[in-house]
């Protein structure tokens, strides 16, 4: 895990930087997703979270559910085009999880992709991944203090 600007970004991930969404592929095909440090970090203190049913389609882009805090209410933005085939149950009764542990307990849904090499092209990961983090982290002046 690298630490950039104060916030916690696992190398592993595939990011899309400007929705402070990330995805991370399973062995199977599905893929997870979930907000970033920095989204929970701007969020503060989430008291909702009510992802799409299992079932509905996402376009990639688009809502694949909602995350509420004290002041603000947004989208959980989709990284990829597909059918949600799981939801984080433990977010019904515990959405403060999306902030403790946004990467593992905190993950928000399970998408089985349309076309992950297509929809996945313009995330980024790794180095790369982190660079860009940075880069628009600086841009904005963002960090998670």
């Amino acid at each position: 895990m690298s630490t950039i600007s104060n916030c916690n970004l696992p190398e592993d991930l595939y990011y899309w930087v400007e929705k402070h969404t990330w995805a991370r592929r399973e062995p199977d095909g599905t893929v997870v997703i979930g907000i970033t440090d920095v989204a929970q970090h701007l969020a503060k203190s989430i008291i909702s979270a009510t992802p799409k049913e299992v079932g509905k389609t996402v376009k990639k882009g688009k809502s694949a559910g909602t995350v509420e805090s004290g002041k603000w209410v947004g989208p959980v933005t989709a990284p990829v085009n597909g059918t949600i085939t799981a939801v984080n149950p433990a977010l019904k009764t515990a959405p403060g999880l999306l902030n403790t542990d946004p990467y593992g307990e905190g993950w928000f849904s399970k998408i089985t992709p349309d076309n992950w090499e297509t929809d996945s092209a313009d995330l980024v990961t790794g180095a790369g991944g982190l660079a860009a983090y940075q880069a628009f982290l600086q841009a904005q002046g963002i960090t998670c203090e």
